[in-house]
């Protein structure tokens, strides 16, 4: 590692089996039909998705769902869904192909694990069900692991609240073609209308608490063209932050300290794997404890740890009668000062120092949830005391040290940390000590890039710039826009544009770069501005 790299700136078992029959492509019962109801309509209105990169394997997914907000219409059947994999988008040449069960247990989901693939290569693919067909989706394959690749086009997106605007950073991702997407959590909101709003009259209605409720939410957001677009425009890999559960959940606390939260947490998980194309990872737990940090390669220009952050983490410091998060004051929260206070939890934490140390990639990026930069400790500040945001890295300071520790002991190559949740853009030049400049005694261990939400809503761009200002770590920052970053890896460099949209509310808004950085693999020390 180069620890002195700066950034320049430029600009249940039985669902467990089935499962497990739906990725292999088992053979069917006779009973389960080709089609379904007669006159139901359109049974691909969610369209299709895939993920999950490897060399010669990605996940492919869709969902049988004639009215995507009326679910309890299908019938409790299972279907026999057909899928072809293609070289070309004629489905000239096919590479792969066959029968996936949609078994109403997973919502009528269906999951291939398309195996027998070449390296690094796109393909199209698609599902039919009867005479219908779904829409062609386009992927791709990683690079062999030992080849490197010339570039990686890589989108990262995250937090798109339904009734705060429209996706049309979705169509601008769609637009750019990447080679792979990385989302970085809230891909749902648990709660809201069933209709896009202005965000001043959006209210906490409608909340999700049951399987039947976190379905109909997923069916909401993927009913959107734009998304269902960029899901069809390439591979995606996926984490989850809190929403996609309950705001600002840790481990097995919510805000309500719910004593069926345990519950709550399972239908939740077990509604994210249903409608995403992720490999199913079922821990002791079952989907009470469904493992989300994963492990993808881009031959040896990239590595890609896509880690959890919610899952075992330790329930917010310095609340009373309640879960959730706070701001406090350094001085007033011993707990925030508890080494054993954990946001990885220990397995995870160990996974990941494995694959740092034996990681022989150009680049190792962590994909995860929230800003890992101190951001808050120095903006407001009573008698020199500084506050943190204890649901962020911020509120678990000794974690944020045990990750700084594994990155240099790993000697891992160019570190970067993707991150998101905050709803704003930020670069940062991450280093030991957040309140002193980086420089000998407090060298640049990683570069870290923020991106804003798709269309979650945002603090004003003036308290922002404070936080930028007060922070030595903050070199951008800008939250009065949305959209979302776009990466173009390479072996000597990394550069990344910040896309802003125009207007969040219009569909057809346009977007522009709002800045544009850089980050060299060989030179060290070096961070302009422009």
């Amino acid at each position: 590692m180069q620890p002195g790299r700066r950034i320049l700136l430029l600009g249940g078992a039985r669902l467990s089996a089935l499962a497990a029959m739906t990725a292999a492509g088992a053979t069917l019962a006779r009973s389960a039909p080709e089609r379904g109801p007669q006159q139901a309509g359109y049974p691909f209105s969610l369209g299709v998705a895939s993920g999950s990169p490897l060399p010669t394997a990605v996940v492919l997914w869709t969902r049988i769902l004639y009215d995507p907000f009326n679910a309890a219409a299908m019938p409790p059947l299972a279907f026999s869904v057909r899928w072809e994999v293609a070289r070309d988008e004629a489905f000239r040449s096919i590479a792969a192909k066959g029968t996936a069960l949609a078994a109403p247990e997973l919502a009528h989901s269906v999951h291939v694990d398309a195996a027998g693939l070449e390296p690094d290569r796109w393909y199209w693919y698609r599902f039919m069900l009867g005479d219908a067909v779904s829409p062609v989706g386009r992927t791709r394959t990683a690079p062999a692991p030992d080849s490197m690749p010339s570039a990686l086009k890589l989108a990262v997106a995250s937090c798109q609240h339904w009734e705060f605007g429209s996706y049309a950073a979705h169509r601008h991702i769609a637009a750019a073609a990447p080679d792979l997407v990385a989302f970085l959590g809230d891909y749902i909101y648990e709660w809201g209308p069933y209709q896009r709003q202005h965000p001043q009259s959006a209210k906490r209605v409608d909340e999700s608490f049951t399987l039947e409720q976190y379905r109909a939410r997923y069916a909401q957001y993927k009913s959107d063209p734009d998304l269902q677009t960029a899901h069809h425009a390439a591979p995606w890999v996926l984490t989850w932050d809190d929403h996609e559960v309950a705001n600002d959940y840790a481990g097995e606390r919510d805000e309500r300290l719910s004593p069926s939260f345990a519950a709550r947490r399972a239908a939740a998980y077990q509604a994210y794997y249903e409608h995403q194309p992720i490999r199913l990872d079922l821990q002791n737990g079952g989907y009470g404890s469904l493992r989300m940090h994963q492990r993808y390669d881009w031959g040896r220009l990239a590595r890609f740890h896509v880690l959890d952050n919610r899952q075992y983490r330790t329930p917010q410091a310095c609340t009373v009668g309640r879960g959730g998060s706070s701001s406090v004051y350094w001085r007033e929260c011993a707990e925030l000062r508890d080494p054993a206070r954990e946001m990885l939890g220990a397995g995870q934490q160990r996974w990941l120092e494995q694959g740092l140390k034996e990681s022989k990639a150009r680049w190792n990026i962590l994909a995860q949830q929230t800003l890992m930069a101190g951001s808050s400790q120095v903006a407001l500040e009573k008698d020199g005391d500084g506050r943190y945001w204890t649901d962020g890295w911020d509120g678990y300071p000794a974690a944020r040290q045990r990750l700084y520790d594994a990155l240099e002991a790993s000697g891992a190559a160019n570190p970067l940390v993707l991150s998101g949740d905050v709803h704003t853009f930020y670069a940062a030049e991450l280093t030991r000590d957040a309140r002193r400049p980086a420089g000998p005694g407090n060298p640049v261990l990683a570069s870290e890039f923020c991106g804003t939400s798709i269309t979650s809503s945002s603090r004003p761009q003036a308290r922002t710039q404070q936080y930028v200002d007060m922070n030595p770590q903050l070199k951008y920052g800008r939250s009065d826009k949305r959209g979302y970053m776009l990466f173009d890896i390479r072996p000597e460099r990394s550069g990344v544009l910040f896309q802003g949209l125009a207007d969040v509310r219009n569909p057809a808004s346009p977007i522009a770069p709002l800045a544009s950085f850089t980050v060299s693999a060989k030179e060290k020390g070096k961070r302009g501005q422009g």
